[in-house]
């Protein structure tokens, strides 16, 4: 798997109900395939109610509870929102994958834990190398849209335990699809679960697609292809009739010239 096969994903944040913008996450499921099924699911919510926490499996209206300058800014607790819950979709925590990605840089997407082997759902991301978490969390993804957003929440106040004053939230999410990565996102799947088939189809331009459908153009589909096959119903009609008439009128002029 290449790079460009890797899936992306995306959170809408607002911070005080205001939109600031999307970060695009870029997943590494060529390395922690597992890891990367956890954070897949959790953004399309597809995976219903936990089995711990008896909450939807999903990130969307959650919050960034923790935030700490030149380190990093931490999400994912759907249920508490204070970093003391969240699950994984596998049921409560999951092994370390493995530990071949470093904290080498900022706008890394690693897994948040309470020590070994306690990956649930929540995350961080980086704004600076961090090195001393090699070995300690597990690197699943990148950064590749939405730096201002980051640098944005990162730089908001905080109180002594590092939570922000702001609420800043995850108003949507969800996969997104680009035509080299579709093929990479139905292999990930299959062991966790098949794709909604509301996955949009993207065209060989390589274009990112969003995975929802516009049910305002799907009946407009539908009332076209009822029109075109109401004209083909009439047409087979008419042209029936027509044959019918030219019929009558050979029979008639073969029933005059045998008179004649």
């Amino acid at each position: 798997m290449g790079v460009k096969d890797r899936p992306q994903c995306f959170f809408d944040i607002e911070i005080n109900r205001e939109p600031v913008g999307r970060i695009v996450f870029q997943l590494f499921s060529d390395v922690c395939p597992k890891t990367c099924k956890n954070f897949l699911c959790l953004c399309t919510g597809e995976k219903g109610i936990g089995k711990i926490t008896k909450k939807k499996l999903w990130y969307k209206g959650s919050t960034f509870h923790r935030v700490v300058k030149n380190f990093m800014i931490q999400g994912g607790d759907f249920s508490e929102g204070n970093g003391t819950g969240g699950e994984s979709v596998y049921g409560g925590y999951f092994k370390d994958e493995n530990f071949v990605l470093k904290h080498d840089r900022a706008f890394l997407l690693s897994m948040a834990n309470r020590g070994k082997d306690t990956n649930g759902s929540q995350f961080f991301i980086t704004t600076k190398a961090t090195p001393h978490l090699d070995g300690v969390h597990v690197v699943f993804g990148l950064v590749i849209s939405g730096l201002d957003a980051i640098s944005q929440i990162e730089n908001l106040k905080t109180d002594i335990a590092s939570r922000p004053y702001a609420d800043v939230r995850i108003v949507d999410c969800g996969v997104l699809e680009t035509a080299s990565s579709k093929d990479a996102l139905e292999r990930i799947k299959k062991v966790v679960s098949p794709y909604s088939s509301e996955v949009s189809k993207n065209s060989s331009d390589g274009s990112i697609l969003s995975k929802s459908s516009d049910p305002e153009s799907e009946v407009e589909e539908k009332e076209i292809e009822k029109r075109v096959k109401r004209k083909r119903k009439h047409k087979s009609k008419s042209s029936k009739k027509r044959r019918k008439e030219d019929k009558k009128k050979d029979e008639t002029r073969s029933k005059r010239t045998s008179q004649r």
